[in-house]
């Protein structure tokens, strides 16, 4: 069965996520006491993708019409709960959880490629080093790197299916590792404080400003929510083209919508946008309408046509959370900001803000200065490590 209409696709990842819910809420199943119903979300529509059920022409138009609309609206709607001036305190931790995470991803590369590249295919190293320059910043550096490297074609291909099923995988585990995240911080004695500071500001706004909701509330949030997203694409698209035409490439149109989207939510927080009632629930029901479309175009058919590059992926990842273990037991770093960074490197600035919000709307700003700063360096990490691999190659 394949669902090759676009508003039936819309209906049952809609039905599936309120269902779970409603499961959670109503008949509160101990299952999800150990797994949350966002997982379960993205674990089930990952199955049905795979299992072709979303594979029409109908799914992938109405993906492409929704997916980016309703993520740039999500950030900007989370981001009215967002004190800045919090935020701003943990500038110099966000850029040091970063490049921790950076660094020791590139540790994975580095240490995997000698043992798995007789397994990889010839004249690999090229997109190998495409690949990290993904993995610190998302994909626009990837391409970039495949014009400005000698990358094979076939191998580009392969890493290219390491990166959409790891990828999946990843932000899958990453969103399962909220509920415990209490005991990543007990065990690393991570210092919340500045975190707690801007999840509690954000609280006692809500509590102050605490009103019902009315319908009208809710329509003009929706409203100026999507008005805003739809705008910021069209000026980050021009931003786009002026930063290409001054040599700054790296920074691709979602990276450029997304710093707009921030910076415009960031001042309607200032505003009396910022205390609107309905913020939590209608930034909610963005995520849960995000989560169930990036679900639905992940599949796993990719681990027949490149098991080795896969595994590969998974060997970084493991070498990339032991050091970061170890990195957190040293300077007492929490689980949330960690997950944040890692999805910023391997996700993007567009997926860092669902990982951060998972834990608290507050934090979609951490999630989008690292996405940013990911985008910005990402080329240059990508060209080191080329360099590095070249000569292991």
């Amino acid at each position: 069965m394949v669902i090759s209409n676009g508003f039936t696709y819309v209906a049952v990842l809609m039905l599936i996520a309120g269902g779970l819910l409603a499961l959670q809420k109503y008949a509160k199943w101990k299952v999800f006491n150990v797994v949350p119903p966002l997982v379960w979300i993205y674990v089930i529509n990952m199955i049905l993708c795979t299992a072709g059920l979303y594979n029409s022409e109908g799914c992938s138009a109405t993906y492409s019409a929704l997916k980016n609309n309703i993520l740039y609206a999500m950030i900007f709607v989370m981001l009215l709960r967002c004190d800045f001036r919090k935020l701003a305190k943990l500038s110099g931790r966000m850029i040091a959880i970063f490049l921790g995470c950076s660094f020791t991803i590139g540790i994975g590369f580095l240490i995997g490629y000698p043992i798995f590249k007789g397994f990889l295919g010839s004249d690999t190293w090229g997109a190998t080093a495409a690949l990290y320059a993904s993995w610190v910043g998302g994909s626009a550096n990837m391409a970039a790197m495949q014009d400005a490297l000698p990358v094979d074609a076939g191998a580009y291909g392969c890493a290219l299916a390491l990166d959409t099923v790891c990828y999946s995988l990843w932000i899958a585990l990453l969103l399962l590792m909220v509920r415990y995240s209490s005991k990543w911080d007990n065990a690393v004695k991570a210092d919340t404080s500045k975190l707690k500071a801007v999840a509690d500001a954000a609280n006692a706004e809500v509590a102050k400003e605490k009103q019902h909701a009315g319908y009208g509330d809710w329509i003009f949030l929706i409203g100026i929510s999507l008005a805003v997203s739809a705008v910021s694409q069209w000026i980050g698209a021009g931003m786009q083209g002026g930063l290409s035409s001054i040599g700054l490439g790296m920074f691709d149109k979602g990276t450029c919508t997304t710093l707009f989207v921030t910076i415009v939510g960031l001042i309607c927080a200032m505003t009396p946008v910022g205390k609107l009632p309905a913020v939590e629930e209608l930034s909610n029901v963005y995520l849960y309408a995000v989560v169930s479309l990036l679900a639905s175009v992940a599949t796993l058919t990719d681990l027949v046509s490149a098991p080795m590059w896969i595994v590969y992926g998974v060997f970084i990842l493991v070498i990339h959370v032991v050091l970061m273990f170890l990195l957190s037991k040293v300077f007492h770093w929490d689980l949330c900001m960690c997950s944040t960074a890692s999805v910023a490197n391997i996700g993007g600035s567009a997926s860092a803000p669902i990982i951060a919000c998972a834990y608290h709307e507050s934090y979609a700003g951490i999630g989008v200065l690292m996405g940013v700063l990911g985008a910005a360096l990402g080329n240059f990490f990508g060209l080191a490590m080329g360099a590095i691999l070249h000569l292991m190659a």
